[in-house]
């Protein structure tokens, strides 16, 4: 990661048309880039809240891999992350192991044939896992329409009839039993610990509480878990215990996901649904199933990348765009130049725009997906770019789509000693869910039936103009821009994982780390400490986080983009496999950097 890049490129790289001259010798030292990512002898975790990350290099120390990191720390986050981090929601995971290593062969999976989603890539194998959450049986097309045929947003985002079936649970046991190391009660035990205990509240959590507390408190449940007993928000400094959610919790290291999905906490879920004109029934929690799935795959500049499947439209869209933007010359023109951005914004319109017309449920509805991934329309897309001129949305919308022929969410990025790696993003949808917490269980519920095309063409709550192929429809997952990636050096070895929070926005925020990290030389920390921009065809407009050149704002605006200035985006928590040499072929350590964007957000080291 540390390779000698001298100033004097790294400024030619971000200023077109700039000469480099010879840099002056560094007499103090200092290191060519601003931000550092840290290092480990070992592995490493990156995750939205420090206290869940420790829980992860705990696991690996004590002698676990990435895959008992990853499902340790998330169960974690269902604690303290509670905005995000669930038992209630659903999320994807995209992960690769080698076959050999010092903890790679505790694995039962090692010896035991490769389950046939399973791809090989370098010394080991990659597999991906949907966990995504489910419409209950007795959902309908018109489950959030008003007698006017307008859509009901108090409905779709805060009531019961908002709530998909919840996958967390029985995905994070799925693969934590086929590739993890440590025993499942072991696992769970930190987050036991921190329900049970309580743990300190940190600034970020203290300040989400209290912007929550209109939704929070309209539920008598979520009020008593949430808030003190005088009904103010904890404050930084204090410790919050939830002790119904340590019942819940320790209910499932003793009975595995059969507590959840049959036993007491299904008995409590399916017990609110009834009283409160819920969709969800037993047979929905007994029905619902995790699938393995084989990742997405392909190349950016010689690098492997592989990414989540439908029904995430993330993983399409995001190689959609990298197969679009690789041909340009980006590194030319410049990190976050006016040159580079706008075909950025450009190939992301029309990414969106197929995401959002063609992608759905896999189980459900057909989607050319090889058409869409394929390098002759790749360059279609890119033909379709003026370089002089932004194509206003609506002009794209008119147009068929050549194809047609014939904030909540969280991730975290682990990395052990023997360079597994895994790439998770779980969600409740929006912050804390619809805000209501199963009484005697402790957790929140996921508002995810607000992700489905509740009317085709109406914006959804992060503004996304979806159509028919993501309707709601009964046993149908939602369609979803989570986008945990992996990417590996062209001979196989493995590099790093990233993913993000953020919507909508999730995928271009994973795009600006790819483009940050393999195409303009940063490090990783820079990679994700750098401004990001998006644009999703609707509304028509490019958000800019603070940090974008004033000079690159009036050039935008001469190409008829519109620009607005919004608060930070994402969470991209990355981790990367050290080399001690360039072709070395074992690792020798991990770097990780947290987003600084979120304030309780770290990386932990397994070791020195």
């Amino acid at each position: 990661m540390r390779r000698p890049i001298l100033m004097a490129l790294l400024l030619a790289a971000s200023a077109p048309g700039a000469s480099v001259t010879a840099a002056p010798a560094n007499v103090l030292q200092e290191a060519a880039q601003r931000f550092h990512p840290i290092e480990s002898g070992g592995g490493l975790v990156a995750a939205q809240e420090a206290k869940a990350a420790a829980v992860g290099a705990e696991i690996l120390r004590r002698g676990g891999n990435a895959v008992d990191a990853a499902v340790a720390s998330s169960f974690a986050l269902a604690v303290t992350l509670p905005q995000a981090g669930n038992l209630g929601g659903g999320g994807f995971l995209v992960l690769w192991l080698p076959r050999s290593g010092a903890i790679s062969t505790c694995r039962a999976a090692a010896r035991q044939p490769s389950l046939p989603q399973a791809v090989s890539v370098g010394r080991g194998e990659a597999i991906a896992l949907n966990f995504r959450e489910m419409a209950p049986s007795a959902a309908r097309a018109d489950l959030f329409l008003n007698p006017d045929g307008s859509v009901n947003r108090e409905r779709a985002l805060r009531s019961l009839l908002s709530s998909a079936v919840p996958g967390t649970v029985a995905g994070l046991a799925q693969v934590q039993r086929r590739y993890g190391c440590l025993p499942w009660g072991a696992v769970l035990q930190p987050a036991i610990d921190l329900a049970e205990q309580g743990f300190v509240v940190g600034a970020e959590l203290s300040g989400s509480l209290e912007a929550a507390a209109p939704l929070l408190k309209s539920d008598p449940t979520s009020a008593r878990q949430f808030f003190r007993p005088d009904g103010s928000p904890y404050r930084p400094g204090e410790r919050l215990r939830q002790p119904e959610l340590a019942s819940s919790l320790r209910c499932i290291a003793l009975e595995g996901p059969a507590c959840f999905y049959r036993g007491r906490l299904a008995q409590a879920l399916t017990r609110l649904m009834a009283q409160r004109g819920g969709l969800i029934s037993r047979a929905d929690l007994q029905n619902y199933r995790a699938s393995w799935m084989t990742p997405l795959q392909g190349r950016f500049k010689g690098y492997g990348v592989l990414t989540m499947p439908p029904p995430s439209g993330g993983g399409v869209t995001l190689l959609q765009l990298l197969q679009v933007l690789e041909p340009l010359n980006l590194q030319a023109s410049g990190l976050n130049s006016a040159a580079t951005l706008h075909p950025m914004v450009e190939a992301m319109n029309l990414a969106y725009r197929d995401r959002n017309r063609l992608l759905g449920d896999p189980d459900q509805v057909t989607m050319p997906l090889d058409r869409l991934l394929s390098a002759r329309y790749a360059s279609e897309q890119r033909q379709r770019i003026r370089a002089d001129r932004h194509r206003p949305a609506a002009d794209l919308e008119a147009e068929p789509s050549p194809a047609l022929e014939g904030t909540n969410t969280t991730h975290l990025s682990v990395v052990d000693r023997d360079g597994g790696l895994v790439a998770t993003t779980t969600t409740l949808n929006t912050a804390y869910g619809n805000g209501i917490t199963v009484p005697a269980a402790g957790f929140l519920l996921n508002n995810e039936m607000d992700d489905f095309s509740a009317k085709p063409g109406a914006a959804n709550a992060y503004g996304l103009r979806q159509g028919d192929q993501n309707a709601i429809a009964p046993g149908r997952r939602p369609l979803s821009s989570m986008t945990p990636t992996l990417v590996f050096h062209p001979d196989g070895r493995p590099l790093l994982a990233t993913g993000s929070p953020g919507g909508s926005r999730i995928i271009t925020t994973v795009l600006q780390v790819l483009l940050n990290r393999l195409l303009h030389g940063l490090n990783l920390a820079s990679a994700v400490a750098m401004p990001r921009i998006h644009s999703q065809l609707w509304p028509d407009q490019i958000s800019l986080e603070q940090g974008i050149s004033p000079d690159t704002w009036t050039l935008l605006q001469q190409k008829g983009h519109s620009l607005r200035l919004v608060p930070a985006m994402g969470s991209a928590n990355s981790v990367e496999v050290r080399y001690g040499a360039p072709n070395a072929d074992r690792p020798s350590g991990s770097f990780g950097v947290a987003d600084p964007r979120r304030l309780d957000a770290a990386a932990v080291a397994e070791g020195p």
